[in-house]
């Protein structure tokens, strides 16, 4: 045999799998209120006449800001995303919409975003239906409903933190809670108030022509400001009077605004507000209106990219803080999906496929499919073998995508930051492959014989099993191939992370199937059989040959981990890989010679392992690179310093990347050190950052879900005012190049 999978792969899968990290469960604050470093939120009711069917009812979430934070309207603007509620209510209670408060608008830089500054009170009416029976009441105490709210919110200053929190409330049924009365009733009074007419709008070019009428006289003349709800249709940060105007002509009030430069909505429909500026606002009046306005005249067509973009409301993703981030996306990963359309779907699986089949040409494969290419011609004149190996083969891979991207998918819900790759984000894991690959090589290269070394009831079974190899070889593919992302690959594992568990397990299965396919086609194409040689003294060389290939692979394996684990940690497995090769080759020789040499052998490296085997799983963080000078090209990449940059009107290119992903190390020194590119790069002054992925980091992870992406490599280019580029996983200069002379 050419080597034993059946015990060597059963040992890795189960120490990777024991190597994931546990469940991170979300810690949840509950209460009435919830206080962070950036707001305090409290849940509060107002119900003047009590809790009872018919009776007006008030409950809201109330956010005290601390100075410069904000939170957001139901329209963000060019950046951030609204609060959210979901209530846990008693059966025959319902909740209506949020009754939003007029917002303000918010600069940030090149930006602008609707929302909320030192307190707001979202409030949301509370309906109670006859159906609806009243708990009995305590002795000598009286009846109560429990409400119960979990509610998320994104908070800014420059940077963007997602927070939440659960919080329960006890309302009597009985008598008057008006405790929180001057609250609601100053966001009552902050409600856009309804329009009789509904108005107009009227697309003109790249441009939105607004007409209203009926507001009241003591407005007229004023300037208002002007909040669309519906996101991304204005350019947001347009500044009233030089980039958008504004007039009355009697009582109607009119005004001209630039379309968004990256428009995605074209409504027929628009529902908008108006409001008074705040010197203008008096006590006890009116300070708002909203009116749903036909829209007239032909949009224009919206920009159509030639590479995949990132939407406004993603940006404040990008730029969210490091370990607050990975919150939000743990709980985005809780929420339950709908199904995607169908026609997108189909072409995610499309995806998935080609990107699988293009996975057989990256470097981190070739070692197994130069192996399964011997065993092929092993089997030469046998075509009942080479399609069983091609089935069992083609199952092998297939099932353990399934195993890894379910696994994937069940702790990122359970609240886990992982990604594709994620195992080898463990130095354990890292460090188990070495060894097994070490063990691959010296079996090809004649050192050992498992038949030889293994009890004669494995080799037996092996005999009378020789599918289990080919399929244990597909569980091999899959471990050394996850790490690397193919075309097409990436945007299909982004786009698996957001869908339904069945949905996205087929795009998994797609995946394995492209992976496994020319071994499968092989095995049921004759023609191809007879393009090998016929057996003989070739195949011999050919083996030693591929041991190469397996040293190779722990060359490599022991320089990822001494990007997790230090100098300290790759030296420490060095010194374990030639102890363990020792002793492979102390079971070679006979006799008590074999007992003792391999019994001494077995003590000094159980020593050896007690005395440094620690270096091995040390997590050692990365020298922190220095500030940018003329010589120090490349930053460390951090939620803060994209913020900074942006913030400066400064171009900033991201280079999403880890020293496992092969891809990312050929893009690395193929395209990203070229010559021409770089002083590309510098004509523009684009900052460069890169997020090193290699060990597992909550924000990286929280960023890349943000593009739609489960893996690298990944190359983000984003300009103020521009929404960000991402460009191909296999990076062409040419592409670089001309990203650079779009900005």
């Amino acid at each position: 045999m050419i080597f034993s999978r059946i015990h060597f792969a059963t040992l890795l899968i189960a120490i990777a799998a024991a190597s994931m990290p546990a469940a991170a469960q979300l810690a949840s604050k509950t209460g009435a209120v919830v206080t962070t470093p950036h707001v305090r939120a409290e849940l509060i009711a107002h119900a003047p006449d009590g809790v009872s069917p018919g009776a007006q009812a008030w409950v809201g979430l109330q956010i005290t800001h601390q100075p410069e934070w904000h939170t957001y309207w139901k329209n963000a603007g060019d950046s951030g995303l609204p609060t959210e509620l979901t209530w846990t209510l008693p059966a025959g209670v319902s909740t209506g919409e949020i009754a939003w408060p007029v917002p303000e608008k918010i600069a940030v830089g090149n930006l602008a975003n609707y929302g909320y500054e030192n307190t707001v009170l979202l409030p949301v009416p509370l309906e109670v239906s006859t159906l609806y029976k009243p708990p009995m009441a305590l002795a000598g105490g009286t009846p109560a409903m429990d409400v119960k709210l979990k509610a998320s919110w994104l908070v800014c200053r420059k940077e963007c933190i997602p927070e939440e929190g659960e919080f329960t409330l006890s309302l009597p049924l009985q008598g008057s809670t008006a405790l929180h009365k001057a609250e609601f009733d100053t966001a009552q009074a902050a409600q856009p108030q309804p329009l009789a007419k509904p108005g107009g709008i009227e697309v003109n070019g790249n441009n939105l022509q607004v007409k209203l009428e009926g507001l009241p006289a003591a407005v007229q003349g004023k300037t208002l400001a002007f909040f669309p709800e519906t996101p991304e249709v204005i350019r947001t940060a347009a500044v009233s009077g030089t980039d958008w105007t504004q007039s009355w002509q009697g009582g109607t009030w009119t005004a001209t605004m630039p379309l968004a430069d990256q428009r995605s909505a074209s409504p027929t429909v628009m529902p908008v507000v108006v409001a008074l500026a705040e010197a203008d606002r008096q006590p006890g009046q009116p300070v708002a209106w909203r009116a749903e306005a036909p829209v007239a005249g032909t949009w224009p067509a919206a920009a159509t990219p030639a590479r995949a973009e990132v939407s406004p409301a993603l940006q404040a993703a990008l730029t969210a803080n490091a370990a607050n981030a990975a919150n939000a996306a743990a709980s985005a990963s809780n929420t339950d999906l709908p199904a995607q359309p169908t026609g997108t779907f189909a072409m995610a699986l499309l995806g998935a496929l080609l990107g699988g089949l293009l996975l057989n040409l990256m470097p981190c494969v070739f070692p197994i499919l130069a192996i399964k290419v011997l065993g092929f011609a092993r089997q030469a004149g046998n075509a009942s073998a080479h399609r069983k190996a091609g089935l069992a083969y083609t199952g092998g891979v297939m099932l353990s995508f399934l195993a890894l991207g379910g696994a994937m998918l069940a702790l990122r819900a359970a609240g886990a930051q992982l990604g594709w790759g994620f195992q080898l984000q463990s130095p354990g894991v890292v460090a188990v492959l070495a060894g097994l690959f070490t063990l691959i090589g010296l079996n090809l290269v004649g050192v050992f014989e498992f038949g030889r070394a293994a009890p004669s009831s494995v080799c037996s079974a092996q005999a009378k099993h020789p599918l289990a190899n080919d399929f244990l070889s597909g569980v091999l593919a899959v471990v050394i191939a996850s790490p690397c992302t193919a075309p097409f690959m990436g945007v299909s594992l982004g786009f698996a992370i957001g869908l339904p568990a069945a949905q996205a397990l087929l795009l998994f299965a797609a995946l394995g199937l492209g992976l496994a396919l020319p071994y499968l086609v092989a095995g049921f194409v004759p023609a191809i059989a007879h393009l090998l040689p016929k057996p003989g003294p070739w195949m011999l060389t050919l083996r030693r040959l591929l041991a190469f290939p397996m040293f190779a692979t722990v060359a490599w394996l022991v320089w990822i981990l001494g990007q997790q684990s230090g100098i300290d940690g790759a030296g420490t497995l060095l010194a374990l890989l030639v102890c363990m090769a020792a002793i492979v080759w102390a079971f070679t020789l006979r006799g008590r010679t074999r007992l003792v040499i391999a019994t001494v052998l077995i003590a000094f490296t159980a020593m050896l392992t007690g005395a440094i085997g620690r270096n091995v799983l040390q997590v050692v963080e990365p020298a922190k690179l220095a500030a940018s000078t003329a010589t120090q090209r490349w930053q460390p990449w951090s939620a803060e310093r994209v913020s900074e940059l942006s913030g400066a009107g400064q171009p900033v290119f991201i280079d999403f990347t880890a020293a496992w992903c092969v891809t990312c190390q050929y893009n690395k020194k193929r395209t990203l050190a070229d010559a021409d590119v770089l002083a590309d790069f510098d004509a523009k002054k684009v900052a460069m950052l890169r997020a090193d992925w290699t060990r597992r980091d909550p924000a990286i992870t929280a960023a890349l879900t943000a593009l739609g992406r489960s893996g690298v490599p990944v190359y983000v280019l984003q300009a103020p005012g521009k929404a960000p580029v991402v460009l191909t996983e296999i990076l062409g200069k040419d592409e670089v190049r001309a990203a650079l002379a779009a900005l």
